[in-house]
């Protein structure tokens, strides 16, 4: 890819200038075959906020040597601020910040083996040898048995840590602790609702919330961001039992995934509990 092509894809000029350096670092050297550009500039829908996911493949026999000197590759092309890596996904990645504020990832592939490590569309920036003519990265979606087991997690674990890392914080007036668990409940619900709104969504690294689920559907949500009151935390678990109750069951069953009305029944009781010592408490402050 030359500078020409470059500006046709409206780079900010600090993501251009950071792509012709890590360009010119990947064709001075050796062991590096190809390198390219994936995320929102390869599929044309980046605005000011993106980051840059950059690809480089190497030589099989040079891939361990390449990974060892990652950090020094990097600051070929900016002064990291923050490096660290990633492995989450199943491949070497290393996530930075540079001094100029440019955001982004760096992921590894060899030769031999690369085409996982990417899923979509994908911009070539270097290709010495060939290796990236007329390869696809077909998108990477879990698979339906991946997102009956994600599921079965969410339905079932939604109750358990309501009561051990919500009631019983609350009980003991952990009210920070109890506020944290709530944050980590209403992540479930919003999982929930991308769920049902398509099911082979990945967990991670996929559309943001806002393109998924309509803001309507979450909008009773937002009384959950609520201060570490007693009485307001109370109201956000019942808020969001309701918005769990709505969308889970019906997910449950139309995947065959056994819904835990024991657990839902013995959890929905210490809530009832819960509310009766806050109505005894407003009643002695009366």
């Amino acid at each position: 890819m030359n500078v020409q092509e470059l500006r046709r894809m409206r780079l900010t000029a600090p993501h251009r200038a950071v792509i012709e350096r890590f360009v010119t670092a990947c064709r001075a050297d050796e062991r590096v075959v190809a390198a390219f550009l994936g995320g929102s500039y390869a599929r044309g829908t980046a605005d000011a906020q993106s980051d840059l996911d950059l690809y480089v493949i190497t030589a099989d026999v040079a891939y361990t040597s390449f990974l060892v000197e990652r950090v020094a590759f990097v600051r070929q092309f900016g002064e990291p601020v923050f490096l660290e890596d990633f492995n989450d996904y199943g491949f070497d990645l290393l996530l930075f910040v540079l001094s100029d504020g440019v955001e982004g990832e760096l992921a590894f592939g060899r030769a031999g083996n690369f085409t996982h490590i990417h899923g979509g569309a994908h911009v070539v920036l270097l290709d010495k040898t060939g290796i990236l003519a007329g390869v696809t990265f077909p998108e990477q979606r879990p698979s339906a048995a991946e997102q009956r087991e994600r599921l079965r997690k969410l339905v079932n674990w939604f109750w358990h840590d309501l009561a051990h890392h919500f009631l019983t914080p609350l009980a003991r007036g952990q009210l920070w602790t109890a506020v944290g668990t709530v944050h980590d409940l209403r992540r479930t619900c919003v999982d929930l609702a991308c769920l049902a709104a398509d099911f082979t969504a990945p967990s991670e690294g996929g559309e943001p919330v806002e393109r998924m689920v309509p803001m309507e559907r979450l909008a009773s949500l937002e009384v959950t961001f609520c201060p570490p009151h007693y009485t307001a935390l109370l109201h956000a678990a019942r808020t969001l039992v309701d918005f769990y109750r709505e969308v889970a069951l019906p997910l449950a069953q139309a995947h065959g995934i056994p819904y835990p009305t024991a657990l839902e029944q013995l959890m929905r009781a210490r809530l009832d509990i819960a509310d009766d010592r806050s109505k005894r408490a407003d009643e002695m402050r009366d």
